[in-house]
């Protein structure tokens, strides 16, 4: 078995969610053997010198990212994990979320949210892996309402402007 890596994990600078500092993350991370991990703080990367730098220092591999809000063509809110590929990917993830707070806030069950739009994240998906967002992404909240065409329509929609780089989330409940 190849060596497990967590590719969804949120700090303290996803105030909401979680209490885990970056140290710690790291730490935990190294304890167990683990050569990377991803952070992934929810609509922001406000983390990313402090998780870029300890991770230098700790010998684990940073992989930088965000959990975001998607608004598809018909208005429908869900979540995707981005993760940054590279140097570009990084710049197209900072554009698109910076331009979804500018532009896009939705109030999301009773919270003001940043939302991605569909098509915004179409036109920058250089250097971009999207993780399907489990249940909370659009092709998981299809295959919940057991509509299987669009569960697999909606995969085909990732796979088109995300080839090789869309990846089915699976989260344990």
């Amino acid at each position: 078995m190849t060596q497990f890596v967590h590719l969804h994990v949120h700090s303290e600078y996803s105030v909401m969610d979680s209490t885990l500092g970056v140290k710690q993350a790291l730490g935990l991370a190294a304890k167990n053997n683990q050569p990377a991990i991803a952070l992934v703080d929810q609509a922001n990367m406000f983390a990313l010198v402090k998780f870029y730098l300890n991770s230098m220092n700790s010998g684990i591999k940073s992989v930088l990212g965000a959990d975001v809000y998607i608004e598809s063509d018909n208005n429908e809110i869900f979540k995707v994990v981005c993760l940054c590929q590279n140097e570009q990917g990084y710049l197209n993830l900072s554009h698109i979320i910076s331009k979804a707070y500018l532009k896009n806030q939705q109030i999301i069950n009773g919270k003001m949210r940043a939302c991605i739009k569909q098509d915004w994240l179409a036109e920058r998906n250089e250097g971009l892996i999207v993780l399907s967002g489990g249940r909370e992404g659009d092709v998981g909240q299809a295959i919940l309402a057991q509509k299987t065409n669009l569960a697999a329509s909606r995969t085909q929609w990732w796979m088109k402007f995300f080839p090789d780089r869309f990846y089915l989330e699976l989260i344990r409940t």
